[in-house]
């Protein structure tokens, strides 16, 4: 047989191997053997014995602290048929309380105590009682997601509203959401009259028509975006999302609307054509003073006089030349004039 270079044969280096094989495998063998054997965990019936966590509660003994809905309902009666007609009585619905086995008892803790100290007050979480930063919480345990995802530290949290301030889980006079009063537009307008009062101006947003709706725009459980705007994190990215015609971007850019939609325009509704702040031309000379026009023709014979009134006064002032007003793409468009 042939050799290696380092003297030994192929065969011999083998027997080497095989023989150092065994010898471990004899000394596995040995630590399992009775006399060796590690203390083991299992008891007398041969069960292994699983360590009790620190800390834990027996399930008997949190279940035993809810009393379920059928001893809710022997004083709440009312309570417990309103909430059967509203989306938290369905049990279809995994994550609704009606689902849990629990009903009452998600929302309002457990019941045991109440009960046994004969209907006290005290012993239950009672919403009416409680700081409107401890009703949202007990709110945010399921709605936390979606469009609730961004309540805490929103315009409406840090001012001390609390989920209730709009919904009402037992007696909800909207079609949907569980708004406390009929539509949408009533439940914000208990707050923000003057954007409500805005909405009945001739030029408006479609709310009364029913085709928008406040939340159309806005999301009041807060949002990236300012004045809790649903879109974009400025107000032109929300106003581009519906006026896409509006985006650009353009060659020649008109600084007013570019900085913000609403310096030339109210969003709630306006008196002027399309929902502008003021008429133009006066719109306009708000920044365009004594460029290129003169600065006086507003002033009384101007206006008054038929023989010397200025053109710019009517229709649509200055648009009526300067029409592509939001933005031209034309090499020849700085004055917006195409």
């Amino acid at each position: 047989m042939n050799r290696r270079s380092d003297g030994f044969s192929a065969r011999t280096l083998l027997s080497l191997f095989v023989l150092a094989w065994a010898t471990a495998i004899s000394l596995a063998a040995a630590g399992g053997r009775p006399g060796t054997a590690q203390p083991s965990e299992t008891g007398a019936t041969g069960a292994k014995s699983t360590p009790a966590q620190p800390g834990a509660t027996a399930p008997s003994a949190q279940a035993s602290d809810y009393v379920g809905a059928a001893t809710c309902i022997t004083c709440h009666d009312s309570e417990g048929k309103s909430l059967g007609r509203t989306l938290h009585g369905h049990a279809q619905n995994p994550r609704t309380p009606a689902a849990t086995g629990q009903s009452c008892e998600t929302c309002h803790g457990p019941g045991k105590a109440h009960v046994d100290g004969g209907g006290d007050k005290e012993k239950i979480k009672r919403f009416s009682a409680m700081p409107a930063r401890d009703i949202s919480d007990t709110c945010v345990t399921c709605h936390n997601r979606g469009v609730h995802t961004q309540w805490k530290g929103s315009p409406h949290d840090s001012r001390n509203l609390s989920c209730t301030t709009c919904h009402s889980v037992h007696d909800p006079k909207s079609e949907k959401a569980q708004l406390k009063a009929a539509t949408e537009i009533e439940t914000c307008a208990t707050c923000h009259k003057p954007q409500a009062m805005k909405v009945r101006r001739t030029q408006h947003m479609p709310i009364s028509e029913g085709k928008m709706s406040c939340t159309s725009c806005h999301n009041p459980h807060g949002s990236t975006n300012v004045k809790q705007l649903k879109v974009g994190n400025w107000v032109n990215e929300s106003c581009v999302s519906c006026h896409t015609e509006k985006r650009g971007p353009f060659l020649w850019e008109h600084a007013a609307g570019r900085e913000s939609c609403i310096t030339c325009h109210d969003p709630h509704g306006s008196s002027n054509d399309r929902m502008l702040v003021a008429k133009p031309p006066m719109l306009c000379q708000r920044c365009h003073i004594g460029t290129r026009h003169p600065s006086t023709i507003y002033d009384g014979k101007n206006v008054t006089a038929l023989a010397t009134a200025s053109n710019r006064i009517y229709g649509r002032g200055c648009v009526n030349c300067h029409s592509n007003i939001h933005g031209s793409n034309h090499p020849s468009g700085s004055a917006f004039q195409r």
